[in-house]
Formats: structure tokens, C-alpha cells, sequence
């Protein structure tokens, strides 16, 4: 700075009488600010550079003229919104000595305002943002002057639509997504290997085990901490039995995956079901430890029902994964995986697996994490077949329906800020601000927001297990079996119709005036059987021509159902695969499977 130049102010509020600066260079360095200046924002010109003063041989005016026109032409190149400024303090110092040139400043400005405008087109910033610049743009004018705003400048920016999101990119960028339940026999280790494929994969941080371990530790629970990270709920982690279904994900290079924790006591055989609704691939968790294969597997244990019923409810792919190889009394002998495999196959032939094509069994161990990730040939010599990871990695993608109508059967609600629905999306893709129509009530709700697998996003696809955010609906009147639906394509309800069920397990003959209740989708009611229709012939697949008076264990009937409790959403089996098979259970026990027919009223 020049040595004359008058030294700056302690305060910009001083009084104007103070004798100390000269009324004429007092004038002087008043006009020579720019006082017009658009008012300071924080966090608003975000591009702004380092400041560097400009020294000249000038006045302090001078200086402090030709920065403030440098600023003022490089607000200028960013500002969202042209504002008026005065041309007298250009004028002033003109008078009083050369301006420093700032054209290069302004060329500079310009040309990188020209490469960050690129860039920002090609980042496509997302709307909040520019909610954000427009509403700040508005407070910029706090009447200082001349910086009044342009309102038809303002129209046109206000009106502006926001881009919605590419459809087809983000189905583009997102992987393959499979739904995996554990299921099999209380205490087999569905749980353990679930959180120590979470480990493996980076979605459970070695700290968090290590709590988890130590807690464990202090309830006498050592070899149960794996297993904390899908059962989260305190009666479960201190009972050692998975009540709700839990739910977890993990990704590989090529796929992700949610993981469905299905509870394996036979008093949460309902909650079970719910999980098996929701999955495209089964794991069967087989314990090796001698007497606990037999337990599970003799009638009454929880692994015949449970490959049964997800053979029910759609899945087609079955992995046997044997666990506990490494119990002592097992010690990964060949032998007794062989013998496991020798008798579970034919009954799950029986279920309807083929075992060329639907079935593949592994060896593993769940608490050391052998055969999960990377094969254990060291360990287990014999087996030369690929890991679970590496298997579910291979298989190949599920067809979806993503070009049908919307169909998503809610599993679960809760209010959080607003009624929060889960479920898994069967069909179509839904978006943010989408109207929907929620069956059977048949109200109209909007989609306020999305998730999927936790992570917020615009758009969801079949296939994907997600957390909707809805408006229009209170939690009270959404009920777990209810059915978000396109407007222009509801699904049926129903309260009588036709279906043609298979008498799994039932002591004594069933007729007409029989009650049960049915689980289809995610929905259970009861129901009573009506009338008896006709049998079917399970050789020749003949109908009966005389109506049947009962109908008894391993025999095929078409039947009346009605829904004592009201109606239900359902779709014929031919139409819609997902919401047409059903199971009926009676006093603990799965007494029949059975797709949709006709719907009657």
C-alpha cells in the first residue's frame, strides 16, 4: 500500500466528525465503496477465489475501487440473478488515478465460470440444491440500494421444473438383487452364518463384533455373538431364538443381497412364512452334530415343514448348507455329509426340487467361517466345490415383472414422521411423488419417500425389499396383507372363490364347515371351506365327477373357500404366481398348500 494512503478505519460505524480523516477523502472513499455490494451469504458463492489485495501506487480509494469491481464483475459471472449496480465509483476512479486493470480478473472469472458451468451440467446436481440457490438468490437484496432483483428473471427461475431423475440410468447402475432366506431347524446356526457372512463382507466392523463378543461373554453366551448381528432384539439375544424375521445385506462384484433371518422354533412358523414370501433363494442350514440332524428332521421337526413351505411360497432354488462340520463329534467326515445328503434328498424331491438343477449342498461351519467365503481345501479335502458366497455370486438373475402393474404386499408398518410401510416390490417400479392406491381400502397415498435396503433413492424395482414413506394414510389403517397398487390396475379381492388344494398332513378327514387359517402372501386370515368341488387324480390328473363328501391325507381337491374375516387381496394363481399360492395351517401344524383359482365375490 502507498505510504500516503490514509490508513483503514478501526470501525466501519465511526461517526462522521471525528478530525481525524479529511471531509474531501472522506467524500471521496465513500463514493469509491461500492455500498450496492450484494449483502454477504454464508456458504454462498462457493466458487469464490483466495483473496489477493492489489497493490498499486494509487490512493486507498483507487485500491479499493478497482477491488470492488473485480468482485463485482465476478459475482456477476455466478450470481443466478442480474442485479442493477451504480457506475459512479467507476467514474471516481477514473478522476482520481488509472484503474488496475481487472479484465484479466474478469477473463479468468469468466472462463472458469464457463468450465464449472459444465460441469455442474454434467454432475446434474440434485434438486435440493437448487431449492437451496433459488430460495438464498431471494435474501440477497435486504434493501441496500440498487440491487433490486428481476421479477420476471425470478418467474422464469421459480418456474423452472426439477429434473427428475433418469429411470433408465438407475436401473442401469444398479446390480442384480436376490433375496436369501435362512431357514431349518431351531438352533442349526441360521443366525451365526448370517452374521458371519455380514463380517466377511464388510457390513459388521471388526469393533462391533468385538462388543458383541464381549456381551455375549458376560451372559455365558460365547459362541452366540455372530449371531447378535441379525437378532437385535433383546428377548432374542437372551433366549438364543430368532423371533421376527431379521433382515441384513450384503454386495458382491456382481450382485446384492438381502439376507431374511427366518425364525426356526415352530411357535414363529407365521413369522417364517412372511420371510419365505418375500425371497427368490432358500438356504436350508442342516446341523451335522449327531442327534440334531435326526431332531429336525423326523416329523414334527421344523427342516420337513420348512422346505415345504418355501417351495409354497415360490422359491425355486434350494441351497443345502450343512453347518457344524467342525463339532467334534462331526470332525468334516465325509461320511456323515453323505448320509445327510442321502436322506434329505428324496424327501425334498418329494417337496418338488429337482436335485440336478434346484438343490446343492455345502459344507461349512458357521462359527469359524470355513466354505462361506473362500473354500477351505486345507480343512476339507473332499469337497472341491465352490463356497456359499462364490455360489450365490454364480447364480442367475431372477426374471422380473418390471414392465407390469405395481404390486407391492405390505409385510409391516410403523409411524415415524409419517406412516412408514416394508414390503417386497413384486411388480412395476415405483417413484418419489408416485400416487398409488392402497387395497383394499382403496385409498389413494402418495409416495413421500424411499428406501432401499436402508439407502434412500428415487426409484425402486421389483425384486427389491424397500421402506416406503406415505401420505394421506394414518398407521391405522394399514394392515400387514394390504397392497400398494397402480391407480389404472388394482388387484382382486376377494372373499369366496375356488382354489385347488394339496391335504399334506391331517389325522382325521376334512369337510365342508372346516376352518383353517390361510397365509398367502403376507397376509393370514381364516378361512372355512365351503364346499367340496371335486377330487383330482394324482396319475392322470382327471376331476372326479361326483362331488366328494370329505377329503383326506396326500389327495388333491378343488374347493370353496370364504374369508371369515372381511376380504383379502389375492390374484389368480395363472395371473399373478405371487399372490396366488396360500398355505392353510390348524393347531401349529401346516395342514395343506394350495394355489387360486377363481375369484367368486
Amino acid at each position: 500500500m502507498a505510504q500516503n494512503a490514509c490508513p483503514p478505519p478501526d470501525s466501519w460505524d465511526q461517526p462522521e466528525n471525528n478530525g481525524i480523516v479529511d471531509a474531501e477523502m472522506a467524500e471521496l472513499t465513500a463514493k469509491a465503496l461500492n455500498v450496492d455490494a450484494v449483502p454477504f451469504v454464508p456458504g454462498q458463492n462457493v466458487f469464490a477465489r483466495e483473496f489477493v489485495p492489489l497493490v498499486g501506487n494509487g490512493s486507498a480509494a483507487a485500491d479499493t475501487a478497482a477491488t470492488s469491481s473485480a468482485i463485482k464483475q465476478e459475482t456477476s459471472t455466478f450470481s443466478a440473478v442480474p442485479f442493477e449496480t451504480s457506475s459512479t465509483p467507476s467514474k471516481v476512479v477514473s478522476d482520481v488515478s488509472p484503474p488496475v486493470p481487472a479484465v484479466v480478473i474478469s477473463d479468468i472469472s469468466s472462463a472458469n465460470g464457463e468450465e464449472r458451468a459444465e460441469a455442474m451440467e454434467e454432475d446434474e446436481p440434485p434438486d435440493e440444491w437448487s431449492d437451496k440457490g433459488s430460495q438464498n438468490s431471494s435474501t440477497f437484496d435486504d434493501g441496500g440500494g440498487s440491487g433490486d432483483v428481476d421479477p420476471e428473471h425470478v418467474a422464469m427461475v421459480s418456474s423452472k421444473p426439477k429434473k427428475q431423475p433418469k429411470v433408465a440410468n438407475i436401473a442401469a447402475r444398479r446390480k442384480d438383487h436376490l433375496n436369501i432366506v435362512f431357514i431349518g431347524h431351531v438352533d442349526a446356526g441360521k443366525s451365526t452364518i448370517g452374521g458371519h457372512i455380514m463380517y466377511l463382507t464388510g457390513q459388521v466392523d471388526k469393533r462391533t463384533l468385538e462388543k458383541y463378543e464381549r456381551e455375549a461373554k458376560e451372559k455365558n453366551r460365547e459362541s452366540w455373538y455372530l449371531s447378535w448381528a441379525l437378532d437385535t432384539n433383546l428377548e432374542e439375544r437372551d433366549k438364543g431364538k430368532t423371533v421376527e424375521v431379521g433382515r441384513a445385506f450384503f454386495e458382491t462384484e456382481s450382485k446384492h443381497f438381502t439376507i431374511l433371518d427366518a425364525p426356526g422354533h415352530k411357535s414363529f412358523v407365521p413369522n417364517m412364512i412372511g420371510g419365505a414370501s418375500q425371497a427368490d433363494v432358500s438356504v436350508l442350514v442342516i446341523s451335522a452334530r449327531k442327534g440334531e440332524f435326526e431332531t429336525g428332521f423326523e416329523r414334527g421337526g421344523q427342516t420337513r415343514e420348512h422346505a415345504m413351505l418355501v417351495k409354497t411360497a415360490g422359491v425355486r432354488h434350494l441351497i443345502v448348507v450343512v453347518n457344524k462340520m467342525d463339532d467334534p463329534t462331526v470332525e468334516w467326515d465325509e461320511t456323515r455329509f453323505n448320509d445327510i445328503r442321502d436322506k434329505l434328498t428324496p424327501y425334498l424331491k418329494k417337496c418338488g426340487f429337482n436335485p440336478k438343477s434346484d438343490i446343492f449342498y455345502i459344507p461349512v461351519s458357521g462359527l469359524t467361517g470355513y466354505n462361506l467365503k473362500d473354500c477351505a481345501q486345507e480343512i476339507c479335502p473332499w469337497y472341491d466345490g465352490p463356497s456359499l458366497i462364490q455360489y450365490l455370486d454364480s447364480l442367475p438373475p431372477v426374471s422380473r415383472m418390471s414392465e407390469g402393474p405395481v404390486r407391492l404386499p405390505i409385510v409391516d408398518r410403523y409411524k415415524d414422521m409419517g406412516t412408514i410401510v416394508l414390503g417386497k416390490v413384486e411388480s412395476g417400479s415405483i417413484a418419489r411423488g408416485q400416487i398409488l392406491t392402497l387395497m383394499p381400502n382403496k385409498c389413494a397415498v402418495e409416495i413421500m419417500q424411499l428406501w432401499s435396503d436402508d439407502d434412500e433413492t428415487e426409484q425402486v424395482f421389483p425384486g427389491e425389499n424397500v421402506k416406503l414413506k406415505l401420505k394421506n394414510v394414518e398407521e391405522e389403517d394399514v394392515s400387514p396383507g394390504f397392497i400398494l397398487c397402480s391407480p389404472d390396475n388394482l388387484c382382486h379381492t376377494a372373499k369366496v372363490f375356488d382354489a385347488q388344494i394339496v391335504i399334506l398332513e391331517h389325522k382325521s378327514i376334512i369337510c365342508a364347515g372346516y376352518s383353517a387359517v390361510m397365509h398367502v402372501h403376507t397376509s393370514a386370515e381364516e378361512v372355512t371351506l365351503k364346499a367340496l368341488i371335486c377330487l383330482i387324480d394324482k396319475k392322470t390328473n382327471e376331476k372326479s365327477k361326483t362331488r366328494p363328501r370329505f377329503v383326506k391325507q396326500d389327495q388333491i381337491a378343488i374347493v370353496r373357500l370364504e374369508v371369515l374375516g372381511g376380504i383379502i387381496c389375492v390374484e389368480p394363481f395363472k395371473d399373478f404366481p405371487q399372490m396366488g399360492r396360500f398355505t392353510l395351517r390348524d393347531e401349529g401344524k401346516t395342514i395343506a398348500i394350495g394355489k387360486i383359482l377363481k375369484v367368486v365375490a
